[in-house]
């Protein structure tokens, strides 16, 4: 460590970087327009970015058939459905102790990006449920955010990493399945087989059911 450069404070960093220019600085709304919620009814998948009363931060992965996702309240307020899992909820509380998200939303095969920052809470329950009934399911819990900021982010990040590109794709040549992964990281007791077999075909089919 005693030989890196670090960058500890905003004019180096603007020196490093540079300035931002015109189209970049300007591009962000406070409000949604129609392509922006064209945007949101074709996404299926999204990272919700929070951070506690410590500073500490959490991202999470939120994703849904597309159109059962997001539901569009108004011009500045998006729900996010919360469906069953592993009930760490780590970014929820989060929520509560500072409002303040930030939230990526992705269209699979696109590599630009429309990006969401605002203030969230959390609902238990409201007529809008009805909208995000997936397989018979109403959400847990719904994350509703005040949009502050809303704009697109170019593809640079994923042509460099060709994340779309099906010729990169080898999802275990250097990593093991999830099972192993369970089996060696998160002790249960379980072996790899019961663990392959909980990952299995069951596991999707309960993806709507708390477990």
């Amino acid at each position: 460590m005693s030989q890196w450069t670090e960058i500890t404070d905003p004019a180096a960093l603007i020196a490093l970087l540079g300035e931002p220019n015109e189209r970049a600085r300007t591009k962000e709304r406070t409000a949604l327009t129609e392509i922006d919620r064209a945007w949101l009814a074709a996404s299926p998948f999204c990272l919700l970015a929070t951070s506690g009363a410590d500073g500490s931060g959490d991202v999470s992965p939120k994703g849904d058939p597309a159109g059962s996702l997001v539901q569009v309240l108004d011009d500045t307020t998006i729900a996010i459905a919360e469906r069953p899992g592993n009930r760490r909820a780590d970014g929820y509380h989060n929520i509560l102790a500072n409002p303040q998200v930030g939230l990526i939303f992705l269209i699979p095969g696109r590599g630009d990006t429309l990006r969401v920052n605002g203030r969230a809470r959390l609902v238990s329950d409201a007529p809008f449920f009805d909208d995000l009934v997936v397989k018979g399911h109403r959400p847990q819990l719904a994350v509703v955010v005040e949009i502050e900021q809303v704009f697109f982010h170019c593809s640079k990040a994923f042509l460099r990493s060709q994340l779309w590109d099906t010729a990169t794709w080898a999802p275990e040549a250097s990593v093991p399945r999830r099972a192993v992964i369970a089996q060696q990281l998160e002790p249960s007791g379980q072996s790899v087989a019961e663990l392959d077999a909980y990952y299995g075909k069951g596991y999707e089919a309960g993806l709507y059911e708390q477990r």
